[in-house]
């Protein structure tokens, strides 16, 4: 049986740059007088037994900071891999060049995945000693935005309340209270208006030096090397984005049109956005620790797999959840590899979104764990795009479980939670598209972007009105999108994984229990393979087929007619 240890428990240690070096040091030596692949594939796997080590204490180190972001101890541990990542990534693109290069390669991809030479490639290309100190210079300011956001208040009925505690209130069945909570959010925003533009303008600017340093045109180009792209480029997302406006944007403003019609909105605001009908919001009936309870229980039927891990994620107490002071606004998956142990950090705020995080964030953790009971560690769980598969996909099959968390609201949150999915395609257009635009064009002003995303809301979501609410109605929904900030030209990744879970979600439908089984095969093939080649062998139109997302719209809009039956009845 395997040997739990709670996260809570596990001991910290900085893994130093003088160890890195140390290691890097001895496999270089190993290489250089390696006389077999046999030699080489022995360095190896020392050289990645210490990047474990560094990994595990660069995620503790995150981990507990972003738990207490006014943790003295973490925020200097924090600063120490912000100030030492770029010199640590180094040594890992100096360990890419000399397996590149290496007489014995040819004979290295007969036993390792080709994939994994082709991420060691796209390595060389995404950083190189002399960017060093820049890319120091841009952790910094990620960090500074990080810990600015989890600690903004905002000012609502009488208190002050973080940002993940206030947009619970954007999803609220009563208008009113939706109205102001986006009025407080505009103000709270408007309040430090003038940081959050020193920060972006510093990000497009550094990173925009990056690139021109390592001699491309722009950081559009860099940033898809960052994302470890080997699967799709610029083009192609090009066209993508082309057919959300021409295939999907006219079934989403029907759907929005309907609702505004039916719930006489008169116009459709960007506090209506996350609401469908007249009831009240389709919340969980459960507290957190029925939530949870109730997890396992659908876990367990969904498969022995995924139960047996869930029993393990909760026994190591490998979830935090509480919405608190302090803590980072966001969501996500982490691991900690020496431990083998997956980590998930959410906000619970008592609404239906409290599902998608139990769904989606799981989703992340089995991936990990496959990783690590079966997969290649340098192969991971593969791109972003993914990553989010897998954990978009698994928010679906949980639907048929419904009654469970939200009892007679359970068609309720299907169709919110089908909607919400399905209208996010658009948003998340705008977020890339945004991106690329600023980047192409460093100069802009922050009143430039500003009339960017205004352009790009009309574009894609011309059902949206933001007129009259403080600060958002200028173009400045984006500043709270932490992604751009932080992780530039991921988000687009969501919009391609939406589109596949949509393709599993409607094979579940004729066969839940098949529609599993391809997509834990999905998953535990992880990087193994090329994502269009996962996408294909479970079935599921690509992204980029033209005409996919047409008939993607075409599916969905019965399926959200008959649930629309099902809920107004």
């Amino acid at each position: 049986m395997k040997k739990i240890t709670k996260v809570k428990d596990i001991v910290y240690k900085r893994y130093t740059i003088e160890e890195g070096k140390a290691a890097f040091a001895a496999f270089e030596s190993a290489v250089k007088n390696a006389t077999s692949a046999a030699d080489i594939l022995k360095a190896r796997e020392a050289w990645l037994t210490e990047m474990r080590h560094y990994a595990t204490a660069a995620s503790l180190s995150n981990c507990r900071f972003t738990l207490n972001t006014r943790d003295e101890f973490y925020q200097a541990e924090m600063d120490y891999y912000d100030e030492k990542s770029p010199e640590f990534q180094e040594l890992m693109t100096a360990y890419a060049s000399l397996m590149l290069n290496t007489p014995f390669r040819p004979e290295l991809e007969k036993t390792l995945n080709p994939r994994i030479f082709k991420n060691f490639e796209i390595r060389r290309k995404a950083f190189s000693p002399i960017v060093t100190e820049e890319c120091k210079k841009e952790n910094a300011l990620t960090t500074e935005y990080s810990k600015f956001m989890s600690e903004m208040k905002f000012e609502y009925d009488g208190k002050e309340i973080p940002l993940t505690v206030l947009r619970g209130y954007l999803s609220h069945s009563d208008r009113n209270i939706r109205r102001a909570a986006a009025e407080a959010l505009g103000k709270g925003l408007k309040k430090n208006a003038e940081t959050l533009d020193r920060i972006y303008d510093d990000l497009v600017k550094i990173r925009t030096e990056i690139a021109h340093k390592l001699g491309y045109r722009d950081f559009v180009e860099l940033g898809y090397y960052r994302m470890g792209r080997i699967d799709y480029d610029r083009e192609m997302v090009s066209r993508f984005r082309e057919n959300v406006a021409c295939d999907l944007v006219p079934a989403v403003k029907a759907i929005k049109d309907r609702v505004t019609k039916d719930l006489n909105l008169g116009q459709m605001m960007f506090y209506d956005n996350e609401t469908y009908t007249n009831g009240a919001s389709p919340d969980p009936i459960l507290d957190e620790k029925g939530i949870f309870a109730a997890a396992q229980k659908i876990y367990d039927d969904m498969s022995p797999v995924a139960g047996d891990f869930m029993r393990e994620m909760q026994e190591a107490e490998a979830f935090d959840v509480e919405s608190r002071d302090g803590k980072w606004g966001g969501g996500y998956c982490t691991e900690f590899a020496d431990w083998k142990q997956p980590f998930i950090l959410a906000n619970f705020n008592g609404t239906s979104s409290d599902l998608d995080v139990i769904t989606h964030e799981f989703g992340h953790a089995l991936a990990a764990h496959f990783v690590f009971e079966e997969g290649d560690e340098e192969l991971e769980v593969g791109g972003m795009e993914t990553a989010e598969c897998h954990s978009m996909s698994m928010e679906f099959f949980a639907e048929k479980y419904m009654e469970m968390f939200c009892g007679k609201g359970a068609d309720a949150y299907r169709l919110k939670h089908m909607l919400d999915s399905f209208c996010f395609i658009p948003y998340g257009v705008i977020v890339d598209e945004f991106q690329q635009i600023v980047y192409e064009h460093p100069e802009y002003t922050p009143e430039d972007r500003k009339r960017v995303y205004r352009d790009l809301e009309k574009k894609y979501r011309p059902y949206l009105s933001f007129d009259g609410i403080p600060y958002l109605e200028e173009g400045t929904r984006w500043q709270y999108q932490m992604h751009i900030y932080e992780s530039p030209f991921y988000y687009i990744d969501y919009c391609l994984a939406q589109t596949v879970a949509f393709g599993f979600f409607l094979k579940s439908r004729k066969d839940y229990a098949g529609a599993f089984a391809d997509y834990l095969n999905f998953v535990r093939q992880g990087g193994q393979k090329a994502f269009p080649a996962l996408v294909e062998e479970a079935g599921i139109a690509s992204p980029f087929k033209d005409g996919a997302l047409r008939d993607l719209a075409t599916e969905v809009t019965k399926i959200a007619d008959d649930l629309f039956d099902k809920v107004e009845g």
